[in-house]
């Protein structure tokens, strides 16, 4: 199956937004200058990072179900390859499509929310700083 070069066009900018939602903090009005508030999230969110803390929860989570669906995939392609006559192309066919699914499918379905230890360190930092966070978004 050949993808046409034109459907890649507007693919690859709607896969790259898909992945571009995170959440930051969102601070308790106190009369201050929301520019401070966002310098100081910002700087927050960087001393976690230099910290050692990632925003995302998710570590290994897409490879294994990856590899998960490949192999679900390819067991099901076997079976319909077999009926079919050609049990090898079959299962090749199932892997592939099951793995490009998947992963299509994760950058559409991700969570966005933060890892609780990296929410709680830049919540922390801010309350160090004078602010009050309340939640995130």
């Amino acid at each position: 199956m050949r993808i046409p070069k034109r459907s890649i066009g507007w693919l690859a900018p709607v896969l790259l937004l898909a992945g571009c939602a995170n959440q930051k903090p969102v601070l308790y009005a106190q009369g201050g200058s929301p520019a401070g508030g966002d310098q100081a999230i910002s700087a927050c969110m960087d001393q976690a990072r230099a910290a050692g803390l990632d925003y995302s929860k998710g570590h290994g989570q897409t490879a294994r179900k990856t590899v998960e669906r490949g192999a679900v995939g390819g067991a099901g392609g076997a079976v319909g390859g077999a009926i079919y006559g050609d049990a090898a192309r079959g299962a090749a066919a199932g892997a592939a499509g099951s793995v490009a699914a998947g992963l299509v499918s994760d950058m559409f379905h991700r969570d966005s929310s933060p890892a609780p230890a990296y929410r709680s360190y830049v919540d922390r930092c801010l309350r160090d700083r004078g602010y009050r966070p309340v939640g995130w978004q």
